[in-house]
């Protein structure tokens, strides 16, 4: 689920679908809905054709949080670069 396995196409394992997310709001301040509508443009201009559900999109909002890659800040989702070097 969270990797590709026999089950999960690749375009559809949340880490997958984690870094569609961060592609298509370029890491841009954005609300949820904001969020997933970019993210549907984002993958029917990619030819992502695997469907996506949003509490699947949800989960992948929720593994970006657990990795400290996401937070929410007055309903605005705010992408963190993270550093290496740390």
């Amino acid at each position: 689920m969270i990797v590709p396995t026999k089950g999960v196409a690749p375009q559809r394992a949340l880490l997958a679908v984690g870094a569609q997310i961060v592609l298509a709001t370029e890491r841009q301040p954005v609300t949820v809905t904001q969020a997933w509508r970019r993210l549907l443009r984002w993958r029917e201009k990619n030819n992502h054709r695997a469907p996506l559900t949003f509490w699947w999109f949800a989960l992948a909002l929720d593994l970006l949080y657990a990795m400290d890659l996401v937070d929410i800040d007055q309903d605005v989702l705010i992408f963190r670069a993270r550093d290496d070097a740390a």
